[in-house]
């Protein structure tokens, strides 16, 4: 009787169960590390308020970039618990690589222009003058944001996933359309935390909302995910 060796694909678990596996690790993973880094930015926030000084808005700007790989190790390591099971020979120190740098890229672009912008009128000594844009306003550029973010967050964990599977460079436009949905209900929470009430009550909104933006992403490109797997190449 002739006996095959299974291949590591045919030993992986059902991938039935890796879409729910995937949703609960980016939902905790972004609750705990995007919650981390709103409390560093508030901290740092209130510490440095009302000075404009260059030496404070570098500072703050080093700081939110810090703020950025805690996300990353918090999601990275979150991700590859979850995905394991059915990508087992990736590491995971690529991984958590891989995200660190996407974060890393994300965190630089996004907070430079805000950055640059305070540097400009500290140099002039010009008051800045604060205009709100309109909620709708700001969700409409926050899925924009998203779509650039999620590009930018996923290159790296392209770069890993195609050593493994046929047809990886889904994995972006996969991102972008979950932070496509995700970034606005970010947005939308940062909102509505910042409504005057008192401040237990905005950190368990926040605490909901980035569970549920981290569902939703990880709803989203989990599907992706799902499809992967029976393009594994090990």
């Amino acid at each position: 009787m002739i006996i095959r060796k299974q291949t590591l694909a045919e030993r992986a678990p059902g991938k039935q169960n890796l879409w729910l596996r995937w949703l609960i690790a980016n939902a905790l993973g972004e609750m705990f590390g995007l919650g981390l880094t709103f409390v560093i930015g508030a901290f740092v926030i209130s510490r440095l308020s009302g000075q404009t000084s260059t030496s404070t808005i570098l500072a703050s700007f080093g700081i939110a970039i810090v703020s950025g790989a805690v996300e990353a190790t918090i999601v990275g390591f979150s991700q590859w618990w979850a995905m394991h099971p059915w990508f087992s020979t990736i590491t995971r120190r690529s991984w958590w690589s891989a995200t660190f740098v996407g974060a890393l890229i994300a965190y630089v672009l996004g907070y430079l222009p805000s950055t640059l912008i305070d540097l400009g009128e500290a140099a002039s000594q010009a008051q800045p003058t604060a205009v709100e844009p309109p909620l709708w306003l700001v969700l409409l550029l926050a899925a924009g944001l998203g779509v650039v973010g999620g590009a930018m967050l996923s290159f790296a964990q392209y770069l890993v996933l195609r050593k493994t599977v046929k047809g990886a460079g889904i994995w972006i436009p996969a991102n972008m359309l979950a932070w496509l949905f995700g970034m606005p209900v970010i947005f939308w929470g940062i909102d509505a935390a910042t409504k005057g009430q008192p401040i237990f009550q905005s950190v368990l909104l926040m605490a909901v909302v980035l569970l549920a933006a981290g569902a939703v992403v990880g709803a989203v490109h989990g599907i992706f995910l799902v499809n992967l797997v029976d393009k594994r190449t090990e």
